[in-house]
């Protein structure tokens, strides 16, 4: 009996979610959270944020982003940097370390994943390749 389209989206979702949780144990800082590391990864990609935009962006409170940023600041990842328009408020900036930690943990999760492609053979390398960019359509949706 073929599986219901409802069941087929619960095997996708559960094969998604335990490469992704696999995925994020490949970083190079063991300290950061996934919430802390996808601050710098927002930063490096998109550049400087406000506080305000930044919780906007990741979907948390302001105080709940101010600490995550307030750690971050600490470790040497990140600064504030006052804003030249309005000198009340600032602008968050990834540094050099917090950058080189985006860099290095994509690479680490990059290698990761290439090492058990690489194990697949040929014809299940495309399916994944074809499955990838079915994924990246219904994610952009």
């Amino acid at each position: 009996m073929a599986a219901s389209i409802a069941s087929q989206g619960t095997e996708v979702r559960l094969a998604v979610f335990r490469l992704s949780r696999r995925l994020r144990l490949e970083k190079t800082d063991d300290e950061l959270s996934d919430t802390q590391f996808g601050v710098l990864a927002v930063l490096n990609r998109h550049g400087a944020h406000t506080l305000s935009a930044l919780a906007d962006r990741e979907r948390v409170t302001a105080p709940s982003m101010n600490r995550t940023v307030n750690y971050l600041e600490e470790r040497g990842y990140l600064r504030r940097d006052a804003d030249e328009e309005d000198r009340r408020r600032s602008n968050i900036v990834i540094t050099e370390a917090g950058a080189a930690v985006v860099r290095e943990t994509i690479a680490k999760r990059d290698a990761w994943l290439t090492s058990r492609i690489r194990r697949l053979p040929p014809q299940e390398r495309a399916i994944l390749i074809e499955a990838a960019e079915i994924i990246g359509r219904i994610a952009a949706e």
